[in-house]
């Protein structure tokens, strides 16, 4: 015979579940990054899921998009606007319509919401700019006026404005947080800005035309790509000097963005016109290999923060390139805004 307690045993154990509630839900999965791209002439963003490689949204953000970076804690994506028209090579600039001041700008940008929070002043003609590690300061380069801007978020006002040479271009802050490192593409030179003393305390020759610098994870060397050069710079960020150069043998190159990869070991330069983009092993100063074929005239590139995968801006393409790392094969290409410029991806969501 069936004792009553054991009768009761299954109905105790019911009872304490439903008290208890269903069991927890495992923790969702992370986000995955995102990839923003800017669109100069159609004055809006391109936002692409990593995970799917799908657009997901298209964000208005003012005049001609370039440069771009997202913050550290993911929340907020910066970009330069420009009121002056564009001038490629072979134009008569004299010939252009006149600037419009009051749409230069670093724009911000809700991420979540996709938002346009405000538009900071950043000296004229604003082109690239990169952001302290703090998120208080942001140095942008003001192309027309050949000087470097030193915004202050937190207010909101311009600090200091520091000369730098003829159409400063590139601005990338070093990994220890203490220079700003532009590259000067009228004078051929890379100029390096002490942070503190807010006075340029290097200036490195290259060859003509340097577009980009990108830092090792370490801060130990630097990479500058030279568009009418042909070739890639490398240099010792420590002392600063020039160590090597490389040039990119490839038909056409024209070296213009450059991203290394997470480990520090290689470096991938976009190439402009050739339509290609060259890998480059750091340490063994060397190019290792030339993916083909990526799009038409690649300009912008950025790398995840596994880094499995490359993105590339290719501006009269019109389009984006998914290229994977290891194989070195565009593995998808996904329709953007007019003449894509720029990337940045942003920080890895915390688990």
């Amino acid at each position: 015979m069936t004792s009553r307690a054991a009768l009761l045993l299954p109905l105790i154990s019911l009872a304490a579940a439903c008290r208890s509630g269903p069991p927890p839900a495992p923790p969702a999965a992370p986000a995955a990054q995102l990839v923003f791209v800017s669109n100069e002439d159609s004055n809006d963003v391109t936002v692409i899921d990593s995970a799917t490689d799908e657009v997901v949204r298209t964000i208005f953000v003012g005049k001609r998009p370039r440069g771009l970076r997202v913050s550290r804690d993911g929340a907020t994506l910066f970009v330069a606007v420009s009121g002056s028209a564009r001038a490629p090579p072979g134009v008569d600039e004299s010939k252009l319509p006149p600037p419009d001041r009051d749409a230069d700008g670093i724009a911000a940008v809700d991420v979540r919401t996709g938002k346009l929070l405000r538009t900071y002043e950043s000296g004229q003609d604003p082109e690239s700019f990169d952001l302290s590690p703090d998120g208080r300061w942001l140095y942008a380069s003001n192309e027309d006026a050949s000087m470097a801007t030193v915004l202050d978020l937190s207010s909101g006002k311009i600090e200091a404005t520091i000369p730098v040479g003829e159409e400063p271009e590139g601005v990338t802050l070093h990994p220890d947080g203490r220079s700003v490192w532009v590259t000067s593409e009228g004078d051929n030179a890379v100029h390096v800005i002490d942070v503190a003393t807010r006075k340029v305390t290097s200036r490195l020759e290259t060859n003509r035309r340097p577009r980009s610098v990108a830092f090792t994870p370490d801060g130990h060397r630097a990479v500058v790509t030279t568009e009418n050069g042909g070739a890639v710079t490398l240099v010792d960020a420590d002392r600063p000097a020039v160590l090597s150069e490389l040039s990119i043998d490839a038909p056409g190159a024209k070296p213009m963005g450059v991203v290394v990869s997470p480990d520090g070991g290689r470096a991938y330069v976009t190439c402009g016109r050739g339509g290609v983009v060259a890998e480059i092993d750091i340490a063994a100063a060397r190019v290792t290999r030339i993916i083909e074929k990526v799009g038409e005239r690649p300009w912008g590139v950025a790398i995840t923060a596994d880094g499995k995968k490359l993105y590339t801006a290719n501006g009269p393409g019109n389009d984006v390139s998914v290229i994977d790392r290891v194989s070195g094969q565009v593995v998808r290409r996904i329709p953007a805004g007019r003449l894509p410029w720029g990337v940045a991806i942003s920080p890895p969501p915390t688990p």
